[in-house]
């Protein structure tokens, strides 16, 4: 009596177990199903290295509704670029770096668009904050097939952007407001496509 006791109490928490194993398994199922639906937003910190958790949302709202901070950059021919000689034109201002990874997955995107949206205004700058040298930013521009205007960073411009991880873009409407500042990528198609909206905005947005 008592072994049958024991073995109908072995075969209740073995099938106990069963039970407990499938329902743990389809709630991780479901978990890793969700977790792929949700876009990945990519940040690298602007000093190098990798993301961490304090990475901030993909919107960066502190200068939206501002005036973009003026700046006066040499491009990598040495030729002087400033924001006011396109006064008047909708602008996408770009930071990114050679090592920021999400950067140069972003870039070939830019220079679509920038092909595409040209015939209707748009003005696109990359600006790197490298500290390696216009040769070595040069070529990795090149590398990407980007042909808009690279320019090099000064001291001032990292700070008056508030920058904090790459990428971070801001599209300046005509007046010289920014419109929408963002940091980081969503990646896949879906980063590309919220790119691509925010220009249309841009491109929309009034102002003499």
């Amino acid at each position: 009596m008592g072994r049958k006791l024991v073995l109908i109490a072995m075969m209740v928490a073995g099938i106990s177990l069963l039970v407990w194993a499938g329902v743990h398994n389809a709630r991780e199922r479901r978990l890793a199903m969700q977790q792929a639906n949700v876009p990945k937003v990519e940040l690298s910190p602007a000093t190098g290295g990798t993301a961490d958790a304090a990475a901030p949302e993909q919107t960066t709202p502190k200068l939206e509704g501002k005036m973009a901070p003026a700046f006066t950059l040499v491009d990598l021919d040495g030729k002087k670029v400033s924001l006011a000689d396109f006064k008047g034109k909708p602008v996408f201002v770009n930071f990114w770096a050679t090592w920021c990874e999400p950067c140069k997955l972003e870039m070939p995107w830019l220079e679509d668009f920038s092909k595409k949206y040209k015939p209707q205004g748009l003005v696109m700058l990359g600006i790197s904050t490298d500290d390696a040298g216009k040769d070595v930013v040069a070529k990795t521009a090149k590398k990407l097939g980007v042909t808009y205007p690279i320019l090099l960073k000064n001291d001032k411009i990292e700070d008056a952007y508030g920058l904090e991880y790459m990428p971070q873009s801001f599209y300046v409407d005509k007046t010289g407001k920014v419109l929408i500042a963002t940091a980081g990528i969503s990646d896949g198609q879906g980063g590309k496509d919220a790119i691509e909206a925010n220009i249309q905005k841009l491109l929309a947005a009034g102002g003499q």
